[in-house]
């Protein structure tokens, strides 16, 4: 659920973290750089989170301007999300993110 505290700030690292805050947001992001995939493939590939947040999470990224959600006039019904151009260009800034975090130390898993 979006905080709208943290949307409406005038902070602007305040505000990016109301737009990308969500715990699987960024990762959506990732699985669409470069491609088109339908909700069930992104399901499959994030796995790790239900398909309620799933849903809720994608839908605050289209709010946002980040994700485009393409849905097609079919039987059955066929639903696509992609990447916007807004989107697009936080794919260097995330890549940026993995070098950096690729040069940490090892983080010890909580016992």
């Amino acid at each position: 659920m979006r905080d709208a505290a943290f949307c409406g700030s005038t902070c602007p690292m305040t505000r990016t973290m109301g737009v990308l805050g969500g715990k699987w947001k960024l990762i959506i992001v990732s699985n669409l750089a470069g491609r088109r995939l339908r909700f069930g493939q992104l399901a499959q590939r994030l796995y790790l989170t239900s398909r309620k947040v799933l849903t809720e999470q994608l839908k605050e990224l289209e709010e946002d301007g980040i994700v485009r959600r393409e849905a097609f006039a079919e039987l059955p019904p066929r639903v696509e999300y992609s990447l916007t151009e807004h989107g697009l260009a936080l794919l260097p800034i995330l890549e940026q993110l993995c070098a950096w975090n690729s040069s940490a130390p090892p983080v010890e898993a909580a016992s």
